[in-house]
């Protein structure tokens, strides 16, 4: 429901605008939890209660919240606030929709199938690095209720609307890189997603509203590397600190497949592609997928190729951020005091 809302108002409100040239939703919207994950009010509450969530809109707290918009070519697609999943949680999701009947138990019966298949995918991904932002997605520095990092990105947010409409963004966007290779996962987190089963989330250090998002790529490995970094997730260990994994705090990513990359290569590699298509239809062969799907905020993407482009601060929420917690003897002492 979060998602729809989301969606509607942003289009209402940019009726008349193109995707690079969003404008900021004043309005604001109350979640009261009720998903799977609840990631959104784990990373902008830091709790999944529905009475905590109600208190935050009666109370009328505000907190802003960056939004990624999804485009095939030149094709809006989708908003995504939370994870942008490739490979393992696209398939994940994908193969967790014929068991349905089975509630939220089907997405750990899919994540053991998909799991055990290993399967990788090729391509390109083209990202833009985040320059000039405060701090980096393993400096272990949480999102918190009035983050200076987030506070910061609005104050320059602020100054680049007042920019003359004569300079051209792409001068200042700086130089882009590129991974290629073999990917067990592609994963792209706008805040922390954090979740009872995950604690600490995707991308722990990541923010809600500074304008950038944190892309994960977890190269080819062994079922054994894999499931040490999943593992990861669930301790206090890094998740990062893995040869096989990167990460990156960008603004703009690109990612094409690489049979999409080979379209103009010769009738013989056509014929390897047309192949691979009916090996992915056939069940009894062990090939791997040419694509995997994207996995934007729980829904299917139809095109494997997309581009994202973060929009700081598109939209605003009932909450206030994760507040510090302090112990007995901390309170203790500032009673004193």
């Amino acid at each position: 429901m979060f998602s729809e809302v989301m969606h509607g108002l942003i289009a209402r409100i940019n009726q008349d605008n193109t995707t690079e040239n969003l404008i900021q939703c004043n309005f604001r919207i109350g979640i009261v939890p009720a998903g799977s994950t609840d990631c959104v009010c784990y990373a902008t509450m830091g709790i999944n209660d529905p009475v905590t969530s109600a208190l935050h809109v009666i109370v009328g707290d505000s907190q802003p919240m960056d939004v990624c918009s999804v485009h095939h070519y030149n094709t809006f697609l989708k908003y995504s606030v939370s994870l942008l999943g490739y490979g393992f949680y696209g398939d994940i999701l994908t193969d967790s929709e014929k068991y349905r009947w089975m509630g939220p138990a089907r997405y750990d019966f899919s994540g053991f199938k998909k799991f055990l298949s290993h399967h990788y995918y090729e391509g390109t991904i083209s990202y833009l690095p985040a320059v000039g932002t405060l701090g980096s997605p393993r400096d272990k520095s949480r999102c918190k209720a009035g983050c200076f990092i987030c506070f910061n990105s609005g104050e320059q947010l602020s100054k680049e609307k007042h920019r003359r409409s004569d300079i051209n963004d792409n001068d200042f966007e700086g130089e882009w890189k590129y991974a290629k290779g073999k990917f067990l996962a592609i994963n792209a987190a706008c805040m922390s997603c954090a979740c009872p089963r995950s604690p600490k989330g995707l991308s722990p250090a990541a923010h809600l509203a500074d304008g950038t998002t944190d892309l994960i790529i977890v190269r080819k490995c062994s079922r054994l590397n894999f499931l040490r970094h999943l593992l990861r997730h669930t301790n206090k260990d890094d998740q990062f600190n893995l040869s096989f994994v990167e990460v990156h705090r960008v603004k703009k990513f690109k990612f094409t497949p690489k049979h999409l990359e080979n379209e103009s290569s010769d009738i013989k590699d056509a014929g390897k592609k047309i192949f691979d298509r009916i090996c992915q239809d056939h069940s009894a062969c062990c090939c791997t997928p040419v694509n995997s799907n994207w996995n934007c905020d729980g829904e299917i993407l139809d095109h494997a190729e997309i581009e994202v482009r973060v929009h700081c601060q598109l939209i605003k929420l009932f909450a206030r951020g994760i507040e510090e917690e302090f112990t007995c003897e901390e309170i203790t002492e500032s009673c004193m005091v």
